[in-house]
């Protein structure tokens, strides 16, 4: 059967500097195994299927794959599925407001000036990270313990353990060994910078490290920590992907009712078909 298939970029108003999604838009009656399959086949960080609904309140449900692994929740494909739902006619029953379905439950996305933003989940994991870990972190990093500002759980669903470095520049100059667990490291631009934060993300994959382009996630879990403990302010917005020829930009800004929104802009980069 041939269903609607799409490749988008999240993160990036430039196409093929932001990072990669692929979403197949008819994914009904589709098994888990099929999907696992294509995802591994289409060897991006994430393939979304995009099916009818079970919670009233929904517009879409969603079912996100790694290559490995189903996971509940993540930013980049949060925004690239709405993006290509949207464009291939979806209609949300609020028009202000388009509501996403997924494993860790719904997902609340708005239109914005620079494209679309969700909301940012709640943590499941916060406060200190354990020493030994910290230490084992810097040293896959290739940095000393005392380079690391603060450290602190971040986990929103993939478990991000976060970093703050003391700048920008020390987090670009990173050439991390393998790392022990899914690692996020920040750190400021000077004051006054168009840019507030540089992030990068690192992940162990079969013995080796891999770096995500954007990741939609930790700037989610990273904005929370950094406002709350007041070394940000809403609205700003990180960089992320330089270091790999990227070009990542996440905007990250907050309501009246102090909920963080986590947005940016999406283009199209393919349309077709896949045959499942």
């Amino acid at each position: 059967m041939l269903r609607a298939f799409t490749q988008v970029d999240v993160f990036t108003a430039t196409p093929y500097l932001g990072n990669a999604l692929a979403v197949v838009l008819e994914a009904d009656g589709l098994g888990t195994e099929e999907m696992r399959r294509l995802a591994a086949w289409t060897n991006l960080s994430e393939t979304t299927f995009v099916l009818p609904p079970t919670s009233p309140e929904a517009d879409y449900r969603v079912r996100i794959f790694t290559p490995s692994q189903e996971l509940p929740f993540a930013g980049h494909p949060t925004l690239g599925t709405c993006h290509a739902w949207l464009e291939a006619g979806g209609t949300p029953r609020d028009p202000g407001e388009i509501v996403q379905e997924c494993g860790a439950g719904l997902v609340r996305v708005r239109r914005t000036g620079d494209g679309l933003a969700f909301q940012a989940p709640p943590l499941i994991r916060s406060g200190p990270v354990e020493e030994p870990l910290v230490a084992s972190i810097a040293e896959a990093l290739g940095i000393p313990r005392d380079a690391v500002v603060d450290a602190e759980w971040a986990d929103n669903g993939p478990g991000w353990v976060a970093l703050l470095l003391a700048d920008a520049e020390s987090v670009l100059a990173l050439r991390p060994g393998t790392v022990p667990c899914d690692v996020g490291v920040a750190g400021p631009y000077p004051a006054g910078s168009d840019l507030a934060y540089e992030v990068r993300a690192f992940f162990p994959l079969q013995g080796a490290t891999v770096e995500d382009p954007v990741t939609g996630s930790l700037n989610a879990s990273l904005a929370q920590w950094l406002l709350r403990t007041g070394r940000a302010t809403a609205p700003y917005v990180a960089a992320q992907g330089t270091a790999i020829g990227r070009a990542g930009r996440v905007r990250i800004a907050t309501d009246d009712s102090g909920n963080v929104w986590v947005g940016g802009s999406t283009v199209t980069c393919v349309t077709g078909h896949v045959e499942l």
